[in-house]
């Protein structure tokens, strides 16, 4: 057999070719269990509450009596139910205000676990509340959980993005909008009837809540911390190269660490900024900006409130009331499988035309929400159409604008600002789904039919915000994301010379003709070289 000849021009051709990180089982697992204990958590208590309102409502009155001698009031026992239910976004914004600390003091991983112990007490006092007949019980474990939920929902983001290799940091991190959605769809499932959501078993349903923060607790202890928060504010090396080598599934992991060490030289100070600074702080004013814009949006685009319309439409459609439950399953399904598919084509479709499409049906499919509910009264059939449109909704939804929003909130931002950030982007999504809870009962009223004609504005200005402002990050290093902002942010950024060096070849090669001053011989023997200007690096954040 003749041998082809291969040239040093081809060789090098060749060898610039960067391939695509696979994915590893420790990855996987940490995306995985750090899910399961953490936005699935929050998914589930988002549902969990629906099934069992009526016999939550009677053991409250029950006690009231007991306790008083006589039954609740009516406005009494509204005001317990209400505070039960808006105490979970107290607790959120909370969680979300005290997350940049733990995650300096604890590490991501580390906050992760140790927000186990908020949902493992939660778990208790919501369980054993009946037993103890005391709703007081209920209201704080509500309030717990919703602490809980506040910390992982800018903990565990945080964490994914920083474990992933850029071409997979999309899809890594909807993990967390699936196991929101999973949470959800578990949560209407447990709560059937033939389930948990009976009388006398609805205390098993807050029972549940300790067995995903149990497993993540038994799991995640194994697997690594991120390896760049160990690495940039740690200072730990070794640990960092051992991290980068579990998630990468890879012996050599020397281009990795100098693309984090020339980050974290780039950077001015690696001084973990605060929320006022970075307001304050005009690289990062469009950053932020966009942040708040998405977050708020993604609360404010009206996917809460369709639930206040749900039940109304099925009845409406002429379902049998005790057939509404299991119809109710397809809202969840159908949020699950929408989750799902978009983790799987965030990285080729990006995320700025996943959370444009998103924001975009969502507006037409409440369009005709509207314009079904009106006429509802005039055809026998137009019901079936809303139930339609409402399932599109949450469909349109969970394609981009239902997690995608977090993983932005990790790109946009460098080591020192991504806690702050985080900070920020917690306060907006607690407060904004705050007000959706209070003021769209008083909207509906108001408007009646017309009440989603508000949400398509939001949905529309949202749009047409990202097609303007947001750059795509897809397969985008942390840097080269802040450098596409310093534009419209007016600065002239002039980033340091071993950075430019990182950035400005094409991906799987490095030129060292100017020599990267963090990296010996040593480091770089096991590289090839072709020439003596070229040394192939295939870093894969």
């Amino acid at each position: 057999m003749e041998k082809i000849q291969e040239g040093p021009e081809n060789d090098r051709k060749e060898q610039r070719v960067p391939q695509k990180q696979r994915l590893t089982g420790c990855l996987l697992s940490a995306a995985f269990f750090g899910a399961l204990g953490s936005s699935f958590l929050y998914g589930y208590n988002l549902s969990v509450v629906n099934a069992p309102a009526q016999d939550i409502k009677a053991f409250y009155n029950s006690t009231w009596l007991s306790r008083y001698g006589e039954p609740a009031a009516a406005e009494t026992l509204t005001l317990l139910w209400s505070v039960t239910v808006s105490i979970f976004a107290i607790g959120g914004l909370v969680g979300a205000l005290v997350v940049s600390f733990l995650i300096k003091v604890l590490g991501r991983k580390g906050t992760l676990l140790a927000n186990n112990s908020l949902a493992v007490i939660a778990a208790l006092l919501l369980a054993l509340g009946e037993k103890a007949r005391s709703f007081e019980m209920l209201i704080i474990g509500r309030f717990i959980i919703g602490m809980d939920s506040g910390i992982s929902l800018s903990a565990l983001p945080m964490y994914l993005g920083e474990i992933s290799p850029r071409e997979w940091r999309g899809s890594i991190g909807q993990f967390n909008a699936v196991f929101i959605c999973l949470g959800v769809f578990i949560g209407q499932l447990l709560g059937l009837p033939e389930i948990f959501g009976h009388v006398g078993r609805w205390n098993f349903l807050f029972a549940f809540l300790a067995v995903p923060a149990l497993l993540q607790l038994c799991i995640l202890p194994f697997l690594p911390e991120s390896p760049r928060f160990l690495l940039m504010e740690r200072r730990d090396e070794a640990r960092a190269e051992k991290a980068f080598k579990a998630f990468l599934g890879k012996t050599d992991v020397s281009a990795e660490l100098e693309e984090v060490h020339a980050e974290s030289r780039a950077q001015n100070t690696l001084q973990m900024a605060s929320a006022l600074e970075l307001f304050r702080n005009r690289a990062v004013r469009w950053q932020t900006i966009t942040v708040i814009v998405t977050m708020a949006c993604y609360q404010l685009c009206g996917l809460n409130a369709i639930w206040y319309y749900t039940n109304g439409i099925f009845e409406a459609a002429g379902f049998n009331k005790a057939m509404i439950p299991y119809i109710t399953l397809s809202t969840g399904g159908i949020e699950t499988l929408a989750a799902i598919v978009s983790g799987l084509v965030i990285e080729r479709v990006g995320r700025k035309p996943l959370l444009i499409f998103g924001f975009s049906a969502m507006a037409v499919c409440f369009s005709l929400l509207t314009i079904f509910l009106h006429f509802q009264d005039s055809f026998s059939w137009m019901p079936y159409l809303s139930f339609i449109s409402i399932l599109a909704v949450i469909a349109s939804f969970c394609s981009g604008p239902g997690g995608i929003p977090f993983v932005l909130t990790g790109e946009l931002f460098e080591q020192s600002y991504r806690p702050a950030a985080f900070m920020v982007a917690g306060v907006v999504n607690w407060l904004s789904n705050f007000a959706v809870g209070l003021l769209f009962p008083f909207i509906q009223n108001a408007l009646q039919t017309y009440a989603f004609m508000v949400f398509v504005v939001v949905c529309v200005l949202g749009a047409i915000y990202l097609l303007i402002v947001l750059p795509e990050t897809k397969n985008k290093t942390f840097v080269e994301i802040s450098q596409s902002f310093s534009k419209i942010n007016k600065i002239s950024q002039m980033p340091d010379k071993e950075m430019e060096d990182v950035l400005a070849v094409k991906p799987g090669q490095v030129e060292i003709g100017n020599g990267l001053k963090g990296k010996t011989a040593n480091s770089v023997s096991d590289i090839n070289t072709k020439d003596s200007n070229t040394v192939e690096m295939e870093s894969s954040f």
